[in-house]
């Protein structure tokens, strides 16, 4: 095998949980040239761990082609063919995409749904693999602390940072891509003061273009803002970091692969798919909507792991990274 073509589309969390079948691929075929069609910021971090040697955008002019009738142009046509398995993921509901492919004779063209519907969603993703003789059973992949990031300037060494501070750091990310998915911002703002107030806590406030600024200036007050960073340098941000609070996000999916305790909070989604396969994951689910969760409800989820003597004693590491 020495060319592969995956075409996955879908926002960070979508990416983050195909990286089990990813990294299945790469340990298979180690010196193959693996390509990804998506999320292309997303898939940097695959491309920076050496899981993918190529990130393409899935919002290029020329993958429309693949839902047209009409014969894929030349070029396009030749590139395709030089890939000796493409891995498809991306919807294709009257086959037009997969009669590309077979007119096109590629030697091996695997499709699944792009919806997962095998839990969790890791699994789902890595079961067209039965067909290489490669089942996957690890259903979650730790990332790396930090790689190829910009050096961090002084400004960012407040918290959370390198230096051990004698107060813990705890993560929070009060958004999501859905605002379905996520917990009344004043119910927030009651468990930020009371990080503060009971545990001393210095808070790393997360967000991005989702989160309104009325959202960021109310939190703001409480901690560190973390906002719209590029997606190597929010690593950094989360790794030393001795908890998170989020919900059911790609940056909740992000947290746990760097190896940070955390505690998602679940509304209308499914935690068995999209929740992260990883011990150190805590759900806690209110459905249909996360609007029936109170703080007394999100404390006592919480206090099992702020009151262990372990907690704050996970490894740490300066940066640039090490290994989870």
């Amino acid at each position: 095998m020495r060319r592969i073509l995956i075409l996955r589309g879908g926002a960070l969390g979508d990416f983050l949980v195909t990286l089990p079948a990813l990294a299945a691929l790469r340990s298979a075929y180690p010196s193959a040239r693996i390509e990804l069609s998506g999320n292309a910021l997303a898939a940097a971090v695959a491309v920076a761990r050496g899981l993918l040697d190529d990130a393409h955008s899935q919002h290029e002019s020329r993958w429309a082609a693949l839902y047209d009738s009409a014969p894929l142009p030349p070029a396009f046509a030749a590139w395709i063919t030089s890939f000796d398995l493409v891995l498809n993921f991306w919807p294709d509901p009257d086959a037009s995409l997969a009669r590309h492919f077979q007119n096109l004779s590629v030697p091996i063209f695997l499709t699944s749904s792009a919806h997962p519907t095998r839990a969790p969603a890791a699994a789902h993703y890595g079961e067209p693999l039965r067909t290489l003789g490669l089942p996957l059973t690890n259903f979650f992949y730790p990332l790396l602390a930090r790689v190829n990031a910009r050096p961090l300037r002084e400004s960012d060494l407040s918290t959370p940072n390198s230096r051990r501070s004698t107060a813990s750091t705890i993560a929070l990310h009060p958004g999501s891509g859905s605002a379905k998915k996520n917990w009344p911002l004043p119910r927030w703002l009651e468990l930020a003061t009371w990080l503060h107030r009971a545990h001393a806590a210095e808070l790393l406030i997360i967000t991005g273009e989702a989160e309104s600024p009325a959202t960021r200036a109310a939190l703001a007050p409480f901690g560190t803002s973390a906002h719209d960073l590029p997606l190597e340098d929010l690593i950094a941000r989360l790794a030393p970091c001795d908890y998170f609070i989020g919900h059911d996000s790609g940056i909740g999916h992000l947290a746990a692969a760097c190896g940070v305790p955390s505690l998602l909070l679940f509304g209308p989604t499914d935690p068995a798919l999209w929740a992260p396969p990883a011990p150190h994951v805590t759900v806690l689910q209110s459905a249909p909507s996360l609007d029936g969760l109170v703080l007394a409800d999100v404390r006592a989820a919480l206090l099992p792991a702020l009151q262990s003597p372990d907690f704050g004693s996970r490894f740490r590491f300066d940066y640039p990274g090490h290994a989870l």
